[in-house]
C-alpha cells in the first residue's frame, strides 16, 4: 500500500476544516434588514477554497509520495535538512515576517502608510532589489494599496485604521 505524502495530508485536513467552516456557517444569524443573508458572502469564500483545496488534494496524489518527500526535504540528514527548509520555504517564512511587522505597527502607521510599505517590502524581497525592481515595486504598492484604500474609505465607506501619521477628515 502506497503512502501519502504530506501535502495529499494537508489538503485532507484543509478540506475538513472548510467543511466545518461550511456547517458554522449555517449558525449565522440573519439580520434582516440587507438584500443579500449574511451567510452568503463566508459561503461563497469557503466554497472557492473548498474548491482550492480539492485542486490541492489532487495534484498532491498525482505527484505521489517521492516527488513529495523531495520537494519538502525529507531524507535529507543535520544542518542540510534545517537548510533544505528554509530554502523551500524561505518567501513564505519572510512574507509572515512582513506581514507580522505591518499588523505591529499598524496602530502607528495605519492602513495607508502601512500597507504600502507591506506591499513595498514583500514585492522587494520576493523580487529582486535592482533599482529598476524598487521602482516597480513602489509603484505597484503606491497604485493597488492607495487605490483600495480610497474605494473602501471613499466609495464603501469602512472605517480603515488610520494610525497616528495620516488622518481622514
Amino acid at each position: 500500500m502506497r503512502r501519502i505524502n504530506r501535502d495529499t495530508g494537508v489538503a485532507i485536513f484543509l478540506l475538513l476544516v472548510c467543511g466545518a467552516f461550511f456547517w458554522a456557517s449555517f449558525d449565522i444569524r440573519d439580520m434582516g434588514y440587507e438584500s443579500l443573508g449574511s451567510e452568503v458572502w463566508p459561503r461563497m469564500v469557503l466554497t472557492i477554497m473548498s474548491a482550492l483545496c480539492f485542486l490541492y488534494l489532487v495534484r498532491s496524489l498525482a505527484m505521489g509520495q517521492e516527488a513529495g518527500d523531495v520537494a519538502t526535504g525529507v531524507g535529507v540528514k543535520g544542518a542540510g535538512r534545517v537548510k533544505t527548509w528554509y530554502a523551500t520555504y524561505r518567501n513564505a517564512i519572510w512574507c509572515f515576517v512582513t506581514f507580522g511587522v505591518f499588523l505591529v505597527t499598524l496602530p502607528y502607521l495605519g492602513m495607508l502608510i502601512g500597507g504600502v510599505l507591506f506591499v513595498f517590502v514583500a514585492l522587494t524581497v520576493l523580487g529582486g532589489w535592482d533599482a529598476k525592481s524598487l521602482v516597480i515595486h513602489g509603484a505597484i504598492a503606491l497604485l493597488t494599496v492607495s487605490a483600495v484604500w480610497a474605494l473602501f474609505t471613499f466609495g464603501l465607506r469602512v472605517i480603515l485604521p488610520e494610525g497616528e501619521i495620516f488622518t481622514v477628515i
